[in-house]
C-alpha cells in the first residue's frame, strides 16, 4: 500500500483522497435566503442524519480549498438560521449539479437550474419543489473546524417539517427506497444511483453555463425534455452560432429530409437522443434550427 500523513499532501490532494474513499455520500440540496430575502441553492455532500429524537440533520459547506472564501450557504445560514434540506433523485440530479455552479451573490439557482420555488410552512428559505422529500430546519448551531481553505463548517439543523411525495410512499406510508430512487456522490465527477450503481456527471463549468432560466422559452418550457435534459443543456457557456447551426442542419438533412419543417415536438424528441449520448452541442443546433 502506499501511505500518507495528511500533514504531507496539499489540501487539495487530500481533499480529492477523501472524497473518493468515503463514499458514496448522501446529498442535501440546500436552499437558505440571504438578509434581504434573495433565495439560494446549493448541493453539499458533508451530510447526514444524526438524531431523530430530536430530529437533527448534519451539512457542512466547507470553505473553498482554491481562496478559502465562504459559500453563500454558509453566510445565510449564520444569518437567518434557517435551512430546507431537499433530497436528490435521478430525476433531478442535473439540475442540482448545475446549480453547484459558483454563481455570482444574488443570482437565483433555482432560476440558473430550472427547478421551482415552492413557499416553506415553517421557515422563509423555499423547497424543490421537484424534490420528492423537502425538510424544513431550523440552524441550532453552527461548528466552525478550522479557518483555513478545506476547513468544514458542521450546520446542525432540527427539521421541523417533513414533506413527503405520495409517489414514493407504500401502502403503509413508509418510503419505497427504489421509488425514491435517490444518488449520491462520490470522488471527482462521479455519482452513485442507489438503486443501480455508478455513473457520472460532468462538473459543471468553471466560466458559469447559461442556466435554464437563459433558454429560448420553446425550450425551457418543453414537454419533451427531461429536467436533466435542462441541467445538460444549461451547462453549456455559450450557445451554438446561427452559421453552425444553419451547418449542422444541412449535415444531418440527408438522414432526416424533414428536419426543416420538424415541429419543435419532434425536433424536441430527436434532440433527447442526442442528449442521451451524452452530445450538448448536436442537441443544441437542432434545438435552436
Amino acid at each position: 500500500m502506499v501511505s500518507f500523513n495528511p500533514q504531507d499532501l496539499t489540501t487539495g490532494i487530500l481533499h480529492g483522497y477523501l472524497l473518493s474513499a468515503v463514499a458514496p455520500r448522501p446529498i442535501a440540496f440546500a436552499s437558505t435566503i440571504d438578509a434581504k430575502g434573495n433565495p439560494n441553492l446549493s448541493p453539499f455532500s458533508f451530510f447526514n442524519v444524526f438524531s431523530a429524537n430530536p430530529p437533527i440533520l448534519i451539512f457542512s459547506p466547507a470553505r473553498r480549498v482554491r481562496d478559502n472564501t465562504t459559500k453563500h450557504t454558509l453566510e445565510n445560514v449564520e444569518i437567518t438560521k434557517e435551512v430546507v434540506i431537499n433530497v436528490v433523485n435521478y430525476d433531478m440530479v442535473h439540475q442540482a449539479s448545475l446549480s453547484s455552479t459558483e454563481y455570482p451573490e444574488g443570482v437565483n439557482e433555482f432560476e440558473k437550474a430550472g427547478l421551482t420555488m415552492l413557499p416553506s410552512d415553517k421557515v422563509k428559505p423555499f423547497r424543490v419543489a421537484e424534490s420528492p422529500i423537502q425538510l424544513e430546519c431550523k440552524v441550532n448551531d453552527i461548528v466552525h473546524l478550522g479557518t483555513e481553505g478545506g476547513a468544514g463548517n458542521l450546520v446542525i439543523c432540527e427539521v421541523v417539517k417533513l414533506h413527503i411525495s405520495e409517489e414514493v410512499l407504500n401502502d403503509d406510508k413508509t418510503i419505497n427506497q427504489e421509488a425514491l430512487d435517490l444518488v449520491a456522490r462520490a470522488g471527482g465527477s462521479y455519482y452513485s444511483r442507489a438503486k443501480k450503481g455508478f455513473f457520472e456527471i460532468p462538473k459543471p463549468l468553471a466560466t458559469k453555463g447559461i442556466g435554464v432560466d437563459n433558454m429560448p422559452e420553446h425550450v425551457r418550457n418543453s414537454m419533451i425534455l427531461t429536467g436533466n435534459n435542462l441541467g445538460m443543456l444549461g451547462n453549456v457557456d455559450a450557445l451554438p452560432t446561427k452559421d453552425e447551426v444553419n451547418q449542422f442542419v444541412e449535415n444531418i438533412s440527408e438522414r432526416y429530409p424533414d428536419i426543416k419543417t420538424a415541429s419543435h415536438r419532434e425536433k424536441h424528441k430527436l434532440a433527447r437522443n442526442y442528449l442521451s449520448y451524452g452530445d450538448v452541442k448536436s442537441a443544441w443546433k437542432l434545438l435552436l434550427s
